[in-house]
């Protein structure tokens, strides 16, 4: 009988396409063989495959123009007066504070991303544990295809703006040292148009000559405990991902409900 292929390709429809692995066991091989020598993806897990690519400002402010955005953000501002430490960093930008406040249960219209296909593997498993979900799904987001297709949008005058800006989508890195966490999960952050979910905006622009802007990685949570005893041993747990009080807890945590973590 011939072998049960570790995973299968679906067509690519403008721009995005998904693979669907038999198990987690070959993720690791995926990415070997499959994105090894792209250096320019980032990743980003869900632990259920039907979530969309948007932000949770997204889901409670509707409206693209809606003044509530520039509110809650001067709102977190004046909330963090005396709690950034005695000699706080300076915050050069609008995205710097979304980015502070993101790691700190802020709702923001940033989306959280790595680059290291592994951790956001950890992400997908740990919380696909606690929920018990049947699936979960990495995304790989090509920069590049980023790149292109904020060209094209600027380039083509027929394309309405969206709360008076053009629909593109940022690659935000933020440079202040307040925080630890991103520079332990190795991440950055995208930010797009107000309301538009990352996978129907590559969907809308993309015009498939640039090869694989998204690739969604979709695998059954089965032996989802093994999963993440072996992103354990390869150290990436809640202790290195989040060098804080939160992540100690939470590794500890994790011996008392994976057998042999």
């Amino acid at each position: 009988m011939p072998r049960t292929p570790r995973w299968t390709k679906g067509k690519v429809q403008n721009g995005v396409i998904e693979f669907k692995l038999t198990s987690w066991k070959y993720f690791s091989d995926f990415i070997n063989q499959i994105l090894l020598d792209y250096t320019t993806y980032i990743f980003r897990g869900h632990s259920e495959i039907k979530w969309k690519l948007e932000p949770t400002l997204d889901r409670i402010i509707k409206r693209p123009e809606s003044p509530k955005r520039e509110a809650h953000l001067n709102a977190f501002r004046y909330e963090t007066r005396g709690r950034r430490g005695s000699n706080p960093p300076g915050m050069n930008s609008a995205n710097d504070w979304w980015a502070l406040g993101q790691h700190h249960g802020l709702h923001t219209p940033l989306l959280d991303w790595t680059e290291s296909p592994f951790v956001a593997l950890y992400f997908a498993a740990s919380e696909a544990h606690k929920s018990k979900s049947r699936n979960l799904t990495v995304f790989a987001l090509s920069q590049d295809s980023i790149g292109y297709l904020n060209d094209i949008i600027n380039d083509d005058d027929e394309i309405e703006l969206v709360n008076n800006l053009k629909p593109t989508v940022k690659i935000v890195r933020p440079q202040s040292d307040e925080n630890s966490r991103l520079v332990s999960q190795r991440g950055l952050f995208t930010r797009g148009p107000n309301n538009i979910d990352l996978e129907t905006w590559v969907r809308e622009y993309d015009d498939e000559k640039i090869g694989y802007s998204l690739i969604k990685i979709s695998l059954p949570s089965t032996g989802i405990q093994d999963c993440l005893r072996y992103l354990n041993r390869m150290n990436i747990n809640h202790s290195t991902l989040f060098p804080d009080l939160t992540g100690a807890s939470e590794h500890c945590n994790k011996h008392l409900t994976i057998n042999k973590y």
